[in-house]
């Protein structure tokens, strides 16, 4: 039976471990390592799992704290010589999952939430936004459910830059007029 896609063998799932982790900005899992790799279907989560540890013990990776792994310098002078052995759509679509990643964690870097019970049972929804200079703001909300508290944290992590923005134009608005 003639196999299908681009990923054949253990050296072809290590030499897209090593481009996707030439990649990425941050240390990340070896499930993170999985999904951003898993650009072609004849990749399965047992190779990713089995490529991890042995590119650990031959020093193309590291893993700096737990389950949190980068590319090493002995990694990225394999990268750079196999690179092109990549298959061009697996190349391309790793890529665009690796860029996507990256702007979600640097993103996710400015943005606080936390959900506190009060003593009256219901709960405080602390949410903050930051740039490079500081905190852009702060907000604090009430819900009477744990439920509720959730949806405002997962809407406000959704669309922190929209309520940013709401919040700045009805003041400033007011403001001026």
């Amino acid at each position: 039976m003639e196999r299908r896609g681009f990923i054949h063998d253990i050296l072809d799932v290590k030499i897209l471990i090593l481009y996707v982790m030439s990649l990425v900005e941050e240390p990340v899992s070896a499930q993170t390592i999985y999904e951003l790799c898993y650009q072609d279907d004849c990749l399965s989560y047992f190779d990713v799992q089995e490529a991890i540890p042995q590119m650990v013990r031959s020093g193309h990776l590291v893993e700096e704290e737990f389950d949190r792994y980068v590319i090493t310098d002995k990694g990225r002078e394999a990268e750079e010589i196999t690179q092109d052995s990549v298959a061009f759509p697996v190349k391309e679509r790793a890529k665009q999952a690796v860029e996507n990643h990256n702007r979600k964690t640097k993103r996710d870097q400015f943005l606080r939430t936390e959900v506190k019970e009060r003593d009256n049972g219901e709960y405080t929804v602390h949410m903050g936004l930051s740039d490079f200079h500081g905190v852009l703001m702060d907000l604090e909300l009430t819900a009477p459910t744990l439920e509720q508290a959730r949806k405002l944290e997962r809407a406000y992590r959704k669309n922190a830059e929209v309520v940013y923005q709401s919040v700045m134009v009805a003041l400033l608005e007011e403001a001026e007029g």
